[in-house]
């Protein structure tokens, strides 16, 4: 049996070894051939003449058209944005690297989010290919983009474009906006909104020879067309030159977190001299940002000719309460509530001969734009009966109530002799569309986030963060991730995944297959490498690199607020705060009136008071106690995780509690 077992294992073991020589060799035919037709992209190329045939191709659309599709291929740099219009995602450009060329994209995608289905969209008029550009809604519901790059397939070339476009989320219609002055051509900048104008700040120029990082402030006016570059004193403080920042729209301006960029330093070059004397030479070194800045923007005079521009003011805050420990690139944010939702992000440890040694992250943060302070989004599990219980009694309190409001108005309509409309009250207290849709295939929900990545695109629409592809480097591969997932903000409950697919060849240099080991090691395992898949790529599995706050993840300091203004912490909040376990229905429900007092005083203070009807009222009222409940969600947060650990399932107060009973307590 000994001399079987040894044969049948040195027959596995031969077999192993043939099929995994023959797996290199198909790879190394594949990068041979590929190579070969990635060399006939020289340095000589003419951009111009490959985006002349990008618009002749384009061309042959005749029209606007929207066609199921399967989800988009892999890409980063791509863009991402809720529609404002419905209940649906917008996805355009982006770019692919598999090693040795680039491939970039115009294809404008939309995903339906009620039906879990991809549509393409496809028009004679659309933005040429890029990646890096910006584009941020506005106001009125239209999304608008400026920018990007576009490079030859070797990357030897580089052509940054200074187009501004119109999209119509709803007829998916692109328009061209011509404007004689303009911001300069770059990529890597951000867009956000305020009123009716668009804001424009940074970026960078690639020239491939060096990278140029802007520091312009450029204010568009959809009411007018036009583009203005507000002017600052010469002793007035701005943001340094940067990319890759967080730009997030404000009641009174905008405000401006983190970025990257590259200074010049001295370094020194090669051993020392004789006499002491040693050589340096000059070198880009990497900044990353962690300021904060708000820009505070005043509109022109009500009485004010027509196209002038608003003034403006940089004002720098102080670095952020809690920031993220170690600093980190590449951390996506996007704007939710007054809070900016920032994921992953990569750190790098130290240069070495071998490359960069880089500490990839994929931690969920929320930072609260008002109080200027980070707080962690951890995953939560479902809550058990207890909380269905308090979701039932709490429904049907508001079922009760609404069936009592129904029956007046019934009463009401019977003596004016009106016709009684019944209605049904029920489905106005489901939060979320039934789950038991036959056409929906259920997804895998995990309890654990995404593997850790720097630069996925964002986006948050009806409370649920998108999170779109990534990028993760290891060794000398880099992987850009085909998938997408969704967070619900207000649960936390899991990590639904909208799709995922098997990663893509990579086309790298020979040097990559040495370090996975010779053919003799048939039974020893990279460490760090899980088991190929069938696009041939390993994908690496990640060491956990999220730290408690115990751990010195978050390094605790005192709050700040705008350097310009008085501390809103030293004055008491007197308005209503959520409580524990209270959704946002339940919780104006309870405040609704206290809401419609404050809302009444600040239109008095404000001489506003009249003209208001109870709808509108009710209606600001909402808005204001939204506000509320998402600036104070990561402290209810905590507080119930605190009170779950301690087996408390709701807190309910007495008068609330006597009205849950029957008999004469409830009749007095």
């Amino acid at each position: 049996m000994g001399k079987k077992d040894k044969k049948s294992k040195s027959a596995e073991q031969k077999a192993r070894t043939a099929a995994r020589q023959e797996k290199k060799a198909v790879q190394k035919d594949k990068k041979g051939k590929s190579k070969e037709s990635f060399d006939s992209d020289n340095e000589d190329v003419d951009l111009e003449a490959i985006r002349a045939e990008y618009e002749r191709k384009q061309a042959q659309f005749l029209e606007v058209t929207e066609s199921p599709c399967e989800p988009p291929s892999a890409r980063s740099s791509a863009t991402l944005i809720g529609s404002p219009s419905n209940s649906s995602l917008l996805l355009f450009g982006g770019e692919y690297f598999n090693g040795a060329s680039a491939t970039f994209f115009n294809d404008l995608f939309v995903y339906l989010i009620e039906k879990d289905e991809w549509r393409k969209v496809t028009s004679p008029n659309s933005p040429l290919p890029r990646s890096g550009h910006a584009w941020t809604r506005s106001t009125a519901g239209d999304i608008y983009l400026f920018g990007g790059e576009f490079s030859s397939a070797k990357q030897g070339q580089f052509y940054h474009y200074n187009d501004f476009w119109q999209l119509n989320p709803s007829s998916r219609e692109w328009t061209r906006i011509e404007s004689k002055k303009g911001p300069p051509a770059r990529s890597g900048h951000r867009m956000t909104y305020f009123k009716h104008y668009i804001i424009l700040f940074g970026g960078f120029q690639d020239t491939s020879q060096q990278t140029k990082y802007l520091q312009d402030l450029w204010i568009y006016d959809c009411h007018s067309y036009t583009w203005f570059n507000p002017t600052l004193a010469p002793a007035t403080q701005k943001p340094d030159a940067r990319s890759s920042f967080s730009l997030h729209p404000h009641e009174a301006g905008a405000t401006l977190y983190g970025g990257y960029s590259r200074v010049k330093a001295t370094a020194v070059a090669g051993k020392q001299k004789k006499g002491g004397v040693q050589g340096t030479r000059s070198v880009l070194k990497p900044v990353v940002h962690q300021d904060t800045w708000f820009l505070r923007i005043t509109l022109p005079a009500s009485d004010a000719v027509a196209g002038i521009p608003p003034s403006v003011r940089w004002e720098r805050r102080k670095k952020p309460v809690n920031s993220p420990n170690p600093t980190r690139a590449g951390a996506t944010q996007v704007y939710h509530k007054g809070r900016g939702i920032a994921f992953g992000g990569v750190h790098d440890v130290e240069e070495s001969e071998e490359g960069m040694d880089s500490e990839f992250f994929n931690t969920l943060l929320a930072w609260n734009i008002e109080r200027n302070r980070f707080f962690q989004l951890a995953l939560r599990r479902p809550r058990a009966a207890a909380k269905r219980q308090v979701d039932e009694r709490s429904a049907k309190k508001g079922r009760g109530k609404l069936d009592e409001e129904e029956l007046l108005r019934n009463l009401a309509a019977l003596e004016a002799n009106a016709s009684v409309k019944i209605t049904e009250t029920t489905a106005t207290h489901d939060d979320h569309p039934p789950e038991d849709d036959p056409k929906r295939v259920a997804k895998p929900s995990l309890l654990t986030m995404p593997h850790p990545r720097f630069n996925s695109q964002l986006a948050v629409k009806d409370d649920t963060l998108y999170i779109f592809g990534g990028t993760y480097e290891h060794r000398d591969r880099e992987y850009t991730f085909d998938e997408m997932w969704a967070i619900d903000l207000g649960r936390l409950d899991g990590v639904q995944e909208v799709y995922k697919r098997e990663l893509d060849d990579w086309y790298g240099s020979d040097d990559e297959d040495s370090d996975s080991g010779s053919d003799n090691d048939d039974d020893s395992v990279d460490e760090d490498i899980e088991e190929e898949g069938p696009g041939g790529v390993p994908l690496p599995i990640h060491k956990s690199h999220d730290r408690t706050e115990d751990e010195s993840t978050i390094v605790p300091e005192a709050p700040e607020v705008l350097e310009s203004e008085i501390s809103e912490t030293a004055v008491p909040d007197t308005r209503p705060h959520p409580r524990p376990f209270e959704s946002l229905r339940d919780f104006f429900a309870r405040t609704s009136t206290l809401w419609q007092e404050v809302v009444s005083d600040d239109l008095r203070k404000t001489d506003q008071s009249s003209g208001q009807s109870v709808k509108e009222l009710r209606k600001y009222a909402f808005e204001q106690a939204e506000t509320m409940w998402w600036d104070c969600r990561e402290e209810v947060t905590a507080l119930e995780d605190e009170q779950d650990e301690a087996g408390i399932g709701e807190v309910v107060s007495i008068a609330e509690r006597n009205q849950d009973q029957g008999g004469t307590a409830r009749r007095r």
